[in-house]
């Protein structure tokens, strides 16, 4: 991307595709992360949180 600030925003898959392929196919494609509906509190938590400890 031309600005860096939009490089930087994350982007997550979210999904009723629950499969280790589909996770794979999210990363390959640039997301950095992946959870499958219905969607759990704590893991979506989790996911945020270890993204912005970066």
């Amino acid at each position: 991307m031309q600005n860096p600030a939009h490089a930087s925003i994350p982007i997550f898959a979210v999904t009723a595709n629950a499969f280790a392929k589909d996770k794979e196919r999210a990363e390959q494609a640039g997301m950095n992360g992946h959870i499958a509906k219905p969607i759990d509190k704590d893991q979506l938590l989790a996911i945020l949180s270890d993204l912005f400890r970066k």
